[in-house]
């Protein structure tokens, strides 16, 4: 007998087996009624004898191929289900190989059963190479006693593990990773073994750092914004106070002769706000609310007066050499970013320098050709003034100098730069239409060269100073638009001490109701820059509406956005004047503005 369909089960061979002896058992039943029909007692007999002795051995033969069949279906049973164990043990295989992060699996000494292919590419082992090994097999002592006192440890408290820790691929590269290992059981419910997953984070601690380097730059930012407004709202309230104090002492020291000790008291008054004005004017460049102003420049002159200012700025343990070229062509930029690069490239220098150092300020010539621009794409062709700053710091590396312009970049500590000095610098020198460069080399100090254009014009005279006369009007009618009242009676008492015949409002509106009441012509309108009610750009606006020729003279202690453009230049044709300022600067400006010579 042959099994033919391996599905048949055992129920249904006894089934057929008892059908087989059913039909036997009928076939010697008509047998035997044969006998009894024909034959003789004694035939029957013998025939019966037989028939007895055919179905005994018949009965033999099929038990004996019953005993075949159960022996037959119990092979053909278990070679089902170890086929069946196989198909899932290949299929566990399969999705264990194609799962993309490390997998592994260590028996309770530590030593590794398996692992999957993202494990084997990750540390560039064989299963050869790693079946059976422990991590002392594999990597160095020092690192592997943690490691395996880990494995120790989920073994004997059957706890699952989760930590984050690095580890180095075959490139040798490190990769910030979390392990998460558990035991597993056997048949018997005994632990046998754990399995461990490692889950590579290195890009989400990038992205991490990242978020958080961004974060960090975003609140410095917010935080510099917010002290630039404190700051620039402190200067404009100082600016006002100060431009009383300068104000009334000017005119006091015009009525008091030289010789009276009153003169000396007041001219230290007067010093002394001036110097004060000049740190509001620190403020208001800080806060970056300053209206800007181009004017031509002799480099030398500019830098020579910096000097004083610059010395006191790098300490007494740095020497600074001052090395003037010969016959500069002009430049033209506002006089107060010249300041500000030379600040921030001295202090830069200073902070470089370990103890005693140098360092140079030099000016020069170049002349930059097509080809020289070939190779640099930042230059342009034409005719250069050069402001180069030497130091015998540390120098930079290849990394730092790629960086050195970013905003917020900074090799100093935290909380001793903003990593805003030199971005700075980059922004004035690109805004005026010139170029950087750096030499640095760890070691040997640093170079910055400055690139800026020459003006072929002539420079612009020296501001006339306090001594000098006064320039007076003739009866001009000006009308002074000021929200604080202390200022606005200095302003009208220096006017008319000028000659001019002057009007005054405290607030816009009032300035608007007292335009609709004059009956003379109005000359020159003067009108701070931030007030209640309205701006003094819009109330120009409504005075042109009634006096289309009408001159105006914008003034402010704290920004000039309002009059000028994002770059902070003046619009065309604007008048401004910065608070504080003198008497002989009011006087100056106003017939400038009004066209007088």
């Amino acid at each position: 007998m042959t099994v033919s369909d391996e599905s048949i089960t055992m129920e249904e061979l006894h089934a057929k087996l008892k059908a087989q002896q059913k039909t036997i058992k009928v076939l010697m039943d008509t047998v035997e009624q044969q006998f009894v029909n024909d034959a003789t007692p004694v035939e029957l007999l013998l025939q019966n004898l037989n028939l007895e002795q055919i179905v005994q051995r018949k009965t033999a033969v099929l038990q004996q191929q019953g005993d075949e069949l159960k022996i037959a279906l119990s092979d053909l049973q278990r070679t089902q289900a170890q086929l069946l164990q196989a198909k899932s043990q290949a299929f566990q295989d399969s999705l264990l190989e194609t799962i993309p992060i490390p997998v592994f699996y260590k028996d309770p000494a530590g030593r590794y059963l398996g692992f999957n292919k993202a494990f084997e590419d990750f540390f560039g082992k064989t299963k050869d190479q790693m079946i059976g090994k422990s991590a002392f097999d594999i990597i160095p002592l020092e690192l592997a006693q943690p490691y395996h006192a880990k494995d120790i440890e989920l073994f004997e408290k059957q706890v699952v593990q989760v930590f984050e820790t690095t580890l180095q691929d075959s490139n040798g590269v490190c990769h910030n990773v979390i392990i998460h290992k558990a035991p597993f059981l056997d048949s018997s419910g005994l632990s046998s073994g754990f399995i461990g997953v490692i889950l590579d984070i290195t890009e989400h601690k990038r992205a991490e750092v990242e978020r958080e380097k961004l974060q960090s730059q975003l609140n410095h930012a917010q935080k510099m914004e917010s002290v630039g407004r404190l700051a620039g709202g402190v200067a404009h309230d100082f600016n006002n106070m100060l431009n009383v104090i300068l104000g009334y002492a000017e005119m006091a020291l015009c009525k008091v002769d030289s010789s009276d000790w009153l003169h000396k008291a007041l001219q230290e008054i007067f010093n002394a706000g001036t110097r004060s004005a000049e740190i509001t004017q620190q403020l208001l460049a800080f806060a970056r609310k300053q209206a800007i102003a181009p004017k031509v420049l002799d480099l030398n002159e500019t830098v020579e007066g910096m000097l004083k200012m610059l010395r006191r700025l790098i300490g007494e343990d740095i020497t600074l050499a001052w090395l003037p070229g010969a016959g500069l062509w002009p430049v033209k930029l506002d006089p107060s970013q010249m300041d500000q690069v030379l600040a921030n490239l001295c202090v830069n220098s200073r902070d470089a320098i370990t103890g005693v150092g140098k360092i140079t300020i030099e000016t020069s010539l170049a002349t930059i050709d097509e080809a020289y621009c070939v190779d640099h794409v930042d230059f342009s062709p034409g005719n250069f003034v050069t402001l180069s700053v030497t130091d015998t710091g540390g120098g930079m590396d290849k990394d730092t100098l790629a960086n050195i312009f970013e905003p917020f970049f900074t090799t100093k500590a935290e909380g001793q730069g903003t990593g805003l000095g030199l971005s700075t610098v980059y922004g004035i020198v690109k805004q005026n239409n010139g170029f950087v460069n750096v030499h640095s080399e760890l070691g040997l100090g640093t170079t910055f060269v400055i690139y800026l254009p020459c003006h072929m014009a002539e420079i612009g005279e020296n501001a006339e100073i306090i001594n000098e006369a006064i320039q007076s009007g003739h009866g001009e009618i000006i009308l002074v638009v000021e929200d604080d009242v202390s200022i606005l009676e200095l302003y009208k008492t220096m006017l008319e001490a000028f000659g001019y015949s002057v009007l005054t409002a405290n607030t816009p509106g009032e300035a608007l109701r007292l335009s609709k009441t004059l009956t003379h012509k109005l000359h020159l309108l003067i009108t701070d820059v931030v007030m209640p009610e309205m701006n003094g750009r819009d109330l120009a606006d409504q005075f042109h509406l009634l006096y289309p020729d009408l001159k105006v003279l914008f003034m402010s202690g704290y920004t000039a956005d309002i009059i000028a453009d994002r770059g902070g230049v003046l619009d065309e044709g604007v008048h401004f004047l910065q608070k504080p300022f003198s008497a002989n600067e009011l006087a100056t400006k106003v017939r400038d503005t009004l066209g007088m010579e």
